[in-house]
């Protein structure tokens, strides 16, 4: 047990950390950078050491660590989650649930903006790295990290189950690095250790006032990577990540931010790029290409957390079914998603291109990431007073502790939209749009089938009235759970004018829980006359595998022989009403999303030689 929690925190500091661990790459040259206007004064730099140390401290350690990580759901974390328990904690009806869904839904959008600014801001700094050697490399840095970030992109169809084994000790080796360089520069200058003393994070506030606002919108990429842990949670457990976080990470990060803060004090020159200038020219190429292999990892991260959180809205109802890979036999959950791969990588190439430089990204970092964690904060509320039944005032105190935390970063981000801050903000939007059409326009679809609905029992009473003829083998109709009789049943009846000799109506229930466990994924109920109806559960982290559920349902008495049956698809054509009931730039969007989404059979891993598909219409 102790060497499995090991091996697990290990490979958290690689998985759970990357993003957060390559913030030292930028943090500190941002903040002193010309765009912030701080001068590089003794109180300044404890001030700035302060801040970020006790951001730390609070921001992550406290909120993150100790609280959000017992916001389970079932052993999963992430906003997806997040969202769902709270949904869970005040009930489906509850006044508050529309404005639940739609927070959830705007916090998952903004993982995807924070998403692309990940890859784009860690590689391009790690690579910024030979500027400090030569300017000579200065107009290489743009295509070197682009070359670096196609071939990671291009890598992703393999997925990570061979390499993934050595994240954990190459980014082991990467907070080791930090940690050494940060204690020789604090040997060199051992009054920066006053800015373990909040006294002076305090001071700057005060003193620096506007000034000081200003740079909160810097200072916060040193939390960067925090909803990580969270979202991570199901993959490592709750210990494993607060062991790797106050065993490796938090000491790291500290020693490192106070050791850049001794060096910009004995050496004002290095503000330039205090990472690469801790231990002198000789380390510069060794650091880069540490620097690197880490940014990777933590793109990698960030990458797979992409195909995780796109899975689970999927599964949600928020997004139309796309193909998924499934990259290992071994590593549940290693998947790849070639979609999202691509789109993400020219996203990701545009912001490279585009903003040219980590300092010009830094303008675009950091919005979408504290408007998550404000989000988180409001989300939590609900399910630490609807949930765990916390005393009202103290949900009320650490809601307000936090969301005053949170909404003095984010406004402080504000400042950043015109120079950049536009960008994640613009894709958040972009696919909450997306998200948001989706999920109402699968509603009206389902309205639609509803009122148009042939009540199954009665239809089948009024059929085996006057039977028609019955063939051997199995029938299975896939069916929604507002459709009432398949029109693929229908079709067939009037088209082949017979029946199976065995008939199940499948349904398949998307429940808003991370996992349906196998003694509860089926349901089966006779309808009479060999006819059945069979239920199949999923939560949004399960693997949807009809053939699979067919195995379990022998359990309930049902056998099934693969190739002695045929499932039914219907393939729902969606055409627009006269009268429309979302605006027709929503209706267009979402009939191009129903025509390019993957079909049914080859989603829920149905055999394709066993599958007939019959064409229906639908209003929207």
């Amino acid at each position: 047990m102790k060497s499995s929690t090991s091996a697990l925190t290990i490979s958290a500091v690689g998985i759970v950390y990357g993003d957060i661990g390559t913030s030292p790459l930028y943090t500190m040259q941002t903040i002193f950078s010309n765009e912030y206007g701080l001068d590089l004064t003794h109180a300044n730099i404890l001030g700035v050491v302060s801040l970020i140390l006790w951001g730390l401290i609070i921001i992550v350690a406290l909120k993150y660590v100790t609280l959000i990580l017992r916001a389970d759901n079932r052993g999963e974390g992430g906003i997806m989650a997040l969202m769902a328990l709270a949904l869970e904690s005040t009930g489906k009806k509850s006044r508050w649930g529309t404005s639940l869904l739609l927070l959830g839904l705007f916090g998952a959008a903004l993982f995807y903006g924070d998403g692309v600014i990940t890859p784009a801001m860690s590689v391009i700094s790690a690579i910024e790295g030979l500027n400090v050697a030569t300017p000579n490399f200065s107009s290489y840095v743009v295509p070197i990290t682009v070359v670096v970030l196609i071939a990671l992109y291009s890598f992703q169809h393999r997925g990570t189950a061979g390499i993934g084994k050595w994240f954990g000790p190459i980014m082991v080796i990467w907070f080791l690095a930090l940690a050494t360089m940060g204690v020789i520069n604090i040997v060199k200058a051992p009054g920066i250790l006053a800015a373990l003393s909040p006294f002076y994070a305090l001071t700057f506030l005060i003193d620096r006032g506007w000034l000081a606002f200003v740079a909160l919108g810097a200072v916060v990429l040193a939390f960067t990577g925090a909803e990580a842990l969270y979202a991570d949670m199901g993959h490592f457990g709750r210990k494993p990540i607060r062991y790797a976080w106050f065993g490796i990470v938090l000491p790291a990060l500290m020693l490192n931010y106070l050791g850049q803060g001794g060096l910009l004090l004995t050496d004002p020159v290095a503000a330039e790029n205090p990472f690469y200038h801790q231990l002198g020219s000789w380390s510069i190429y060794p650091l880069v290409i540490l620097a690197t292999v880490a940014a990777v990892i933590a793109s990698q991260a960030t990458i797979s957390g992409t195909f995780s959180m796109t899975k689970e809205a999927i599964s949600l109802g928020l997004l139309p079914r796309l193909a998924i890979v499934h990259t290992s036999v071994k590593e549940f959950g290693q998947i790849y998603m070639p979609l999202v791969n691509w789109a993400q990588l020219v996203v990701v190439l545009a912001a490279v291109i585009g903003f040219g430089s980590s300092a010009h990204l830094a303008g675009a970092y950091g919005i979408a990431v504290t408007a998550t964690m404000l989000i988180t904060t409001m989300l939590t509320f609900f399910v630490i007073r609807f949930s765990w039944k916390y005393n009202l005032f103290l949900c009320i105190f650490s809601t307000v502790f936090f969301f005053i935390i949170d909404i003095t970063f984010f406004s402080a981000n504000i400042l950043k939209i015109m120079h950049g801050g536009w960008f994640p903000i613009a894709l958040g939007l972009f696919m909450f749009t997306v998200m948001l059409t989706w999920h109402q326009g699968r509603q009206l679809v389902f309205q639609n089938l509803l009122t148009h609905a042939i009540p199954l029992n009665d239809f089948l009473t009024s059929l085996f009235i006057s039977p028609p003829p019955r063939v051997a083998g199995t029938a299975i109709f896939l069916r929604a759970a507002s459709e009432g009789v398949p029109h693929a049943l229908l079709h067939n009846l009037s088209h082949n004018k017979i029946l199976h000799e065995r008939v199940i109506f499948l349904t398949v229930h998307n429940r808003e829980i991370p996992w349906v466990p196998f003694n509860e994924r089926v349901r089966l109920t006779g309808l009479g006359n060999e006819c059945f109806q069979l239920d199949v559960f999923y939560g949004f982290k399960n693997e949807p595998d009809i053939p699979q559920a067919l195995e379990l349902a022998a359990n309930t008495g049902l056998n099934f022989d693969i190739m002695e049956t045929s499932f039914f698809v219907t393939r729902q054509t969606i055409v627009s009403r006269s009268d429309h009931q979302m605006s027709i730039w929503r209706e267009w969007l979402f009939v191009l999303m129903s025509r390019a989404a993957r079909d049914a059979a080859d989603y829920y891993r149905i055999p394709s030689n066993r599958v007939i598909e019959v064409g229906s219409q639908v209003e929207l």
